[in-house]
């Protein structure tokens, strides 16, 4: 009796060490996400009161972080642990997950390009959302911070728009400070300011519209966002494809090693 045997009956150590070369930096880097997310919560006492969680009307950037750092930690587990105990299970969870994520990636740019227009207003509801949380979180702060200072814009669609926020509110009988002004990152800076100055959007609603435009940003950043992607339409798709990339090197490791294993089996 004669029994077929593979020429190499063997799993490949190059693909095998290279799968989990590849994962052991996404696992160490969901690991970092995921301790980044918890010292952040710390930092706000929120760990020590977790009911706080349910508080924020607002988005929470950790939340973010949090579910990116979880998801990569998992899989960058999976692939390293499948690797190296050349576990197909784990392998195909891998493979699987990542090919789910690409799917999804590829139908939410479709559905994005498609339904343009739901998109915006989505967008646009979700930033007011955030304008009227933002003394509730200290990260939304920045992070709103951040993107007017970057984009030169100042509210969804106008300025006004900080009149959804208490503290900046011009209604109303409250004796803010803020009253009628709007965040330092709306002010049209100086570049030779080395000192920011935090308190240079206070009472600006108060003067003339016309005025506007000497002291801060008059663009929404809705509209900014718009004129920023034409320009940089190239970068975004460098982007996509990189990650693209990555995801299917990751899937055809997976596939290739899960393979070579199941040769080794059916060879005995």
């Amino acid at each position: 009796m004669y029994y077929y045997r593979y020429e190499s009956a063997e799993v490949s150590c190059c693909y095998k060490y290279l799968m989990f070369s590849y994962n052991i930096i996404f696992w160490l880097a969901g690991a970092a996400f995921i301790a980044a997310g918890f010292w952040a919560w710390s930092e706000k006492g929120i760990l020590l009161d977790l009911t706080q969680v349910t508080q924020l009307h607002g988005f929470d950037p950790v939340w973010l972080v949090l579910v990116v750092g979880g998801v990569t930690f998992i899989l960058g587990f999976a692939g390293c642990v499948g690797a190296l105990r050349e576990n197909i299970c784990l392998l195909k969870f891998f493979s699987g997950v990542i090919g789910f994520i690409f799917i999804l990636e590829l139908t939410v740019a479709v559905l994005a390009v498609v339904f343009q227009s739901q998109v915006r207003e989505w967008i646009n509801d979700f930033f007011l959302a955030n304008i009227r949380a933002y003394r509730d979180d200290i990260d939304l702060q920045n992070l709103i911070d951040s993107l007017q200072k970057m984009n030169h814009c100042c509210g969804a669609q106008e300025p006004e728009d900080w009149d959804l926020n208490v503290y900046f509110s011009c209604n109303g009988s409250h004796r803010s400070r803020e009253k009628c002004g709007v965040p330092f990152s709306c002010c049209v800076t100086d570049p030779a300011d080395s000192v920011v100055n935090t308190q240079c959007g206070y009472d600006v609603r108060n003067r003339p519209k016309r005025d506007w435009s000497d002291h801060i940003y008059v663009k929404g950043c809705i509209a900014a966002l718009e004129d920023w992607l034409p320009g940089n339409l190239y970068t975004v798709a460098i982007i996509f494809i990189v990650i693209s990339l990555l995801q299917m090197v990751g899937i055809y490791l997976a596939r290739t090693l899960i393979s070579d294993i199941e040769k080794v089996k059916f060879s005995y």
